[in-house]
């Protein structure tokens, strides 16, 4: 049984023959990786076209990708909704390791990573230690909402005006 390297709640994803050091999410919660794709079509041959990440993004090279071989799975998103994903396989390495995984191409230009990788890409190859963190997208300070701001002055109050009293009127 070999050793099993140990990884943050973050890593550093290199896309072979294509780009270098994109940070990534690990989800020990998520069973599949995903990944920001753009351009996403089939043609009338059947084969799928996609470029990784979009014109903004600091990691997109602008190389189109097409693939004969590529899956399509139904997936529920964090809200309950169901959304179909092209599937395709792309060489990784992860801290040195490189993999042949499978990634849902998505729009993940609102999302704080553009790679997220899941249980089955880090499955019997890592470890999560997620104390572990490498920091490698800049943190924006986590806002104040009035909420927020309304129990910072009067804890007490903010409790029984939003939770003690909830639904008597």
């Amino acid at each position: 049984m070999s050793k099993k390297q140990i990884i943050g709640r973050e890593v550093a994803i290199d896309i072979i023959d294509e780009v270098e050091k994109v940070p990534a999410k690990v989800d020990t919660g998520a069973d599949a990786s995903a990944i920001w794709a753009s351009d996403i079509f089939v043609d009338k041959d059947g084969r799928l076209h996609f470029r990784l990440f979009e014109a903004s993004s600091p990691y997109y090279t602008g190389k189109e990708h097409v693939v004969e071989k590529y899956r399509v799975a139904s997936t529920k998103s964090s809200f309950g909704d169901t959304v179909i994903k092209y599937r395709v396989k792309l060489k990784i390495r992860i801290e040195g390791l490189t993999v042949n995984a499978s990634f849902g191409l998505s729009d993940r230009s609102t999302h704080n990573y553009p790679i997220l990788i899941g249980r089955r890409t880090i499955s019997g190859r890592f470890l999560v230690d997620v104390s572990l963190d490498d920091n490698l997208i800049e943190r924006k300070a986590p806002k104040t909402t009035k909420l927020n701001q309304a129990m910072q002055e009067n804890p007490y109050d903010f409790y029984k005006n939003n939770y003690l009293n909830r639904g008597k009127k």
